[in-house]
């Protein structure tokens, strides 16, 4: 059985969608003070998300391997 933060994780790259998003946004919608719920982390360290300079700032996207194991994971139910 997956984790919660398994479940999490899937859930921001799915919110992140396949369009970048402001990084001001992402931190707003998914800052969180729950040391135990680590999911900004979790995905970084996966190498699910990525941040980067966008015309308008910074912005976060989801990498290819991000979407691969998010199509992995949902397709399969779990």
């Amino acid at each position: 059985m997956p984790s919660p933060v398994d479940a999490l994780v899937l859930d921001l790259l799915e919110w992140i969608g396949p369009g970048p998003r402001p990084y001001s946004e992402v931190m707003d919608a998914w800052r969180t003070s729950c040391p135990r719920l680590p999911v900004w982390e979790e995905a970084n360290e996966r190498g699910f998300i990525r941040q980067h300079r966008a015309p308008d700032g910074r912005v976060v996207s989801v990498t290819e391997s991000g979407l691969a194991h998010l199509r992995a994971r949902r397709v399969m139910g779990g």
